[in-house]
């Protein structure tokens, strides 16, 4: 019978990308990813980790203990090197209010407004986890390195993706096709190395075939 498989966000766009990548990695034809929305509400854990990994571990622990189910969580984020690695762990609340892509991405630009282009380094980190009812616990992390562009560019991804282009390409990845940017993002990377340990907790779990 179906699988479950909670994905511990309220994110629309990224709820998608990861169903998108999770489907190619575990297989959808008998899982249900849903997310937070889809569920019970519980007191989500606040993002007080010092790391994407610690973040991403709170959450996923919080959404297994309150919901019975296997949990993935990510927790994702840029860093600038001439922002010391900020905004990091804080990319979500730069501007000082959550989930306000355009002040976010307003503000980072305007604080390396003047720093040429050859120090304008940047990467995208994404730290995943997955936590079973059983406690059994698996993080991986993953980044993408590339530049930060003068002005935004492309309508398609979220976050800071109109200003960051990887290296080796001319695209922003608000320019790239879905599956374009799942090929090379930090996400997808960390989630197809997730992949298999969630494929084997929802064999061992009581989400599997046959419950």
């Amino acid at each position: 019978m179906t699988r479950r498989l909670l994905l511990a966000t309220r994110n629309p766009k990224k709820l998608a990308e990861l169903r998108r990548i999770l489907a190619a990695g575990v297989g959808s034809a008998d899982l249900d990813i849903v997310g937070l929305d889809d569920v019970p509400p519980y007191q989500e854990a606040p993002e007080t980790g010092a790391t994407f990994a610690d973040n991403a571990l709170l959450k996923a622990r919080a959404a297994a203990r309150h919901t019975g189910l296997p949990a993935v969580a990510d927790d994702s984020g840029l860093t600038v090197d001439a922002l010391g690695g900020m905004p990091g762990v804080l990319s979500a609340r730069w501007a000082g209010r959550s989930r306000d892509d355009d002040a976010n991405l307003r503000l980072v630009l305007d604080q390396v407004a003047d720093v040429p282009d050859d120090r304008r380094g940047a990467a995208f980190v994404c730290a995943a986890a997955l936590v079973t009812p059983d406690g059994t616990e698996q993080v991986v992390e993953e980044r993408l390195a590339g530049v930060l562009t003068r002005n935004p560019r492309g309508t398609g991804g979220f976050g800071y993706d109109p200003i960051f282009q990887p290296h080796g390409d001319t695209r922003t990845t608000a320019e790239m096709s879905p599956a374009e940017k799942d090929a090379i993002s930090h996400r997808g990377r960390a989630f197809r190395a997730l992949a298999p340990h969630i494929a084997a907790a929802l064999q061992d779990s009581g989400t599997g075939p046959g419950c």
